[in-house]
C-alpha cells in the first residue's frame, strides 16, 4: 500500500523518512522537519496504515507496516534513507532499517516499542478498542492530555494535533483518525520479539521520566559498539510534545552536518 505522506524539503533520492506512534499520524513530526529541511534535508512523515488518511484497511502486522514503507519510497522515488520512529514507529523503523540498510543510513529511535510486557499490550489494546467520541474537540484534548503516556505536553501542542486530526462523525461527535483494530493488532505485535539489529549507527533516545529498556540497550550494544548513540531528553515518552528543541537538537547532532 502506498500510504499517504507529509514532505517538507525539495524532494531528493536521500531522504529522512519519519514513522509515528501508534494513534497518531506524520503530522506529529512537523515541528522537527521543518528544523531538518531548514538544514538542507529532504524530510518524508507517513501515516501509517490504519492512521491519519491512509487506507484502513487491513492487514496491520508488522510486516505489512514495513512493506507499506518501502512501496512508498518507491513510488516518491526514495532510494537512500535514514529512519527516525517513535514508539511503535520506532520498532517499525527498526524492522525496515533491519530488512534494507544502505551506507548511509542511520537509524533513530525515539522510546521504541521493542519489548512491551504482554500485561501492559493488553491493558493498552482493551481501551484502544472502545469507541471513543467527544462532543467536542476539548474533549478530546482532555482524554488525551489525561492518558498516562503523557506527562508534561503543553495543552496548546496537544490541541493543535487534535483539531487537524479528528473528524465528526454522523451521530455529530469527534472521533480520531485511527483504527481501533488497527491499534489493538499493533499493541500484539509489540509483544513479540524485536527486529533484529540493524547494522548501522543508531541512536536511542529515552525520555528522563521513563524507565527505559536494560534488555534492548544491553543488545544494540553489545551487537554496535561504538556505533550506538544513546541520549536523554526531558520528561516521558511523547518527547515530540513534551521536548522538541532537546529532540531536536539530538537528533541533529546524531545525523550530522551532511545531508543525508
Amino acid at each position: 500500500m502506498v500510504l499517504n505522506v507529509h514532505r517538507w524539503g525539495e524532494a531528493a533520492e536521500g531522504c529522512v523518512v519519519c514513522v509515528h506512534g501508534l494513534t497518531q499520524h506524520g503530522g506529529v513530526f512537523a515541528e522537527l522537519a521543518a528544523r531538518l529541511a531548514a538544514a538542507g534535508r529532504s524530510v518524508l512523515a507517513v501515516d501509517l496504515r490504519g492512521h491519519g488518511e491512509s487506507s484502513r484497511n487491513p492487514p496491520w502486522s508488522q510486516e505489512a507496516h514495513v512493506d507499506d514503507l518501502f512501496e512508498t519510497l518507491a513510488a516518491h522515488g526514495v532510494r537512500r534513507t535514514s529512519w527516525i520512529g517513535h514508539s511503535f514507529g520506532g520498532r517499525l523503523a527498526a524492522a525496515a532499517a533491519a530488512r534494507r540498510s544502505d551506507p548511509g543510513t542511520r537509524l533513530a529511535m525515539l522510546e521504541p516499542g521493542l519489548s512491551v510486557p504482554p500485561e501492559l499490550a493488553l491493558r493498552s489494546a482493551e481501551t484502544e478498542r472502545l469507541d471513543w467520541s467527544f462532543a467536542t474537540i476539548d474533549g478530546a484534548v482532555e482524554a488525551l492530555l489525561a492518558a498516562p503516556t503523557v506527562l508534561s505536553a503543553p495543552r496548546e501542542v496537544v490541541r493543535a494535533f487534535v483539531a487537524g486530526d479528528v473528524r465528526r462523525g454522523a451521530d455529530g461527535r469527534f472521533r480520531f483518525r485511527f483504527s481501533p483494530a488497527a491499534a489493538v493488532v499493533a499493541w500484539s505485535e509489540m509483544t513479540l520479539p524485536a527486529p533484529p539489529v540493524a547494522d548501522c549507527p543508531t541512536l536511542l533516545l529515552k525520555g528522563s521520566a521513563s524507565a527505559g529498556d536494560p534488555d534492548t540497550l544491553a543488545r544494540y550494544s553489545e551487537a554496535l559498539g561504538p556505533r550506538l548513540s544513546l541520549a536523554e531528553v526531558p520528561h516521558g515518552h511523547n518527547m515530540l510534545w513534551e521536548a522538541p528543541r532537546e529532540t531536536a537538537e539530538a537528533i541533529e547532532r546524531f545525523l550530522g552536518s551532511a545531508a543525508t
